[in-house]
């Protein structure tokens, strides 16, 4: 099935924007929604809403089986071992500092080192930043190409023996590089570290299996995969999560509670605490269930070709300055045009229908390295055509045509 076949499941792509078309270029901040992930969710809530795990009447049995459900979508998915090993959270954010929290910071010490990079988002950063502050471990960085990859070989020379944390992205939000996550895990347990991978821009886009990749713990974001806001996945190794503390506290997260001791609920429910995201994870299995049907190997393959077919044309664009490696890249290009702040380049775009991103992208340490304070963003998905790329294109020509005038 194709793009243009998929736009049909998309009913908010049906619109105009500014007299225009909608063009939509910002998957990489979130996804749209097919309609089988709306009526998923809406269905939830006409047919059966009721809280989990907790009534034996016929609607909390339903609502059960839906979140339970779901979460063995996510395990086979990702080819996790066991459905313990996937926890629900709000988040790739909340992902990744339930470890920081909840596992890193019990264990780091002084002379400790976490390793990551300062091509990192904000999430995968700023927890592992406040660590190293609170533990006194060393927060270092492996060097980067100048094209803002990272090396096996760097990544060898960085960790060391006093390496007890590896966090690093598996796509980056800005330069669209894959970064190899399986070596890099060799390279990590070799020395006696943990490898935490950020798989926010990965695993819509490609075919994601953990028992091959051997990272340790793998976050992502439902919202980025077709599936609804406020819900996403912290899968990790059974024996990590079990020693893993819990970092919030309340119901449904017990096993028992006296006044002064309490016991946690067996994995992945010592997690759990509170009302979960029933709706969220009824929409995520849904979306899984739209992905796995067209397949991700195929979504990987149309979208690196439509990155190329822009890329070619973008390059063309006399003052275009790419980010990032220029050949087999991931489902966004990060761009500036010479003249142009990013955000009156994307303004002017919307002008047009077009919608990209503009700003740090949050990663500021990556700006800075790359020396400029912000860039614009076009990230590709499964219902991105070349028409959205000949429109992109020639939106640039006329945001570049009218600076030059205002500028002349």
């Amino acid at each position: 099935m194709n793009a243009k076949e998929l736009r049909r499941y998309f009913p908010i792509l049906d619109q105009q924007v500014n007299g225009h078309p909608l063009v939509y270029l910002d998957s990489g901040a979130t996804s749209q929604k097919p309609i089988q992930v709306i009526e998923a969710v809406d269905k939830y809530y006409r047919e059966y809403n009721s809280n989990v795990h907790r009534g034996v009447h016929t609607l909390g049995t339903k609502a059960t089986d839906a979140y339970e459900g779901a979460r063995e979508k996510v395990r086979s998915f990702i080819n996790a071992r066991d459905t313990a090993e996937i926890i629900f959270t709000r988040g790739t954010t909340t992902a990744i500092n339930t470890v920081v929290y909840g596992y890193a910071r019990q264990i780091l010490k002084p002379g400790d080192e976490i390793v990551t990079t300062v091509v990192e988002h904000h999430a995968n950063f700023i927890p592992w930043q406040q660590a190293a502050k609170v533990t006194g471990a060393t927060f270092k960085f492996i060097p980067l190409q100048e094209d803002g990859t990272v090396t096996l070989e760097a990544v060898k020379e960085t960790v060391t023996a006093n390496t007890k944390i590896v966090a690093i992205h598996h796509i980056s939000n800005v330069l669209g590089d894959t970064t190899p996550i399986k070596e890099i895990a060799a390279i990590a347990h070799q020395h006696g570290a943990i490898l935490l991978v950020d798989g926010a821009q990965s695993a819509p886009h490609k075919k994601v299996d953990m028992q091959d990749l051997d990272c340790d713990f793998y976050t992502f974001s439902a919202h980025k995969m077709c599936g609804p806001t406020g819900i996403g996945v912290l899968y990790g190794k059974r024996e990590l999560l079990e020693k893993t503390e819990p970092v919030e506290f309340g119901g449904e997260m017990i096993d028992y509670v006296d006044l002064y001791e309490s016991t946690w609920k067996e994995l992945p429910w010592k997690f759990e605490g509170g009302t979960p995201i029933i709706a969220g994870a009824v929409g995520l299995g849904a979306a899984i269930d739209f992905l796995t049907e067209i397949g991700m190997e195929e979504i990987e393959r149309n979208e690196k070709q439509l990155v190329r077919y822009a890329m070619e044309q973008m390059k063309e664009i006399e003052g275009l300055t790419i980010y990032g490696p220029q050949e087999n890249r991931s489902s966004l290009i990060t761009f500036n045009l010479d003249s142009v702040h990013p955000h009156d380049l994307a303004t002017v775009l919307d002008s047009y229908g077009i919608a990209v991103r503009a700003g740090h992208h949050c990663a500021q340490p990556l700006m800075r390295w790359l020396k400029v304070s912000a860039t614009a963003r076009a990230s590709f998905y499964l219902y991105n055509t070349e028409e959205d790329v000949d429109t992109l294109i020639a939106g640039l020509k006329k945001t570049k045509e009218y600076f030059g005038n205002v500028f002349s």
